[in-house]
């Protein structure tokens, strides 16, 4: 019989003791802790493609408007009536423009080919060749438009070294 009431004490203690180390909470608290979730780092989002707004206009292939070879560009590319280029400022060539970058104009379908660029005295200036059409050119006149195109892959891998620095 003596077995049956060491029994209740030692259960009692047992509790005791499985509740020990844990705090009670606080009024207004709820009885159990809130785990939070570890943090993620996230991954840096990298854009890959350039946007930007620019003046345009519009050119055409007539001495008048060019020089004595309208249809030779700077980098002697041959223009032809018809065919889709620009021509670039030279800052946006330090901007990744180069020859041979295809570009999209907000407003206008397809997709330009940068084949010559201006020069020196212009910023931020596209010029939309129009081939021989001398009218559309007018009506064109000047605008701001929005450009875009592709980084090149080492541009977007230096882009994401310099986020995964600053992150780790």
């Amino acid at each position: 019989m003596k077995n049956k009431y060491i029994f209740v004490p030692l259960l009692m203690l047992s509790f005791l003791f499985l509740g020990c180390g844990k705090e009670s909470p606080l009024p207004g608290e709820s009885p159990t802790p809130v785990k939070s979730k570890p943090s993620k780092v996230s991954k840096p989002k990298i854009q890959k493609e350039h946007v930007l707004r620019v003046t345009s206009s519009a050119y055409t292939s007539y001495i008048r408007e060019t020089d004595s070879t309208p249809y030779l560009a700077a980098w002697n590319n041959r223009l032809k009536p018809g065919i889709k280029s620009i021509a670039v400022s030279r800052d946006l060539l330090k901007m990744g423009l180069k020859n041979g970058s295809i570009v999209t104009i907000d407003g206008l379908k397809g997709k330009y080919k940068v084949l010559d660029k201006m020069h020196k005295r212009w910023k931020k200036k596209i010029d939309i060749y129009m081939g021989r059409n001398h009218k559309r050119a007018r009506r064109w006149g000047k605008r701001k438009v929005t450009i875009r195109w592709a980084k090149s892959p080492s541009e977007l891998r230096d882009k994401l070294k310099e986020k995964l620095k600053k992150i780790l």
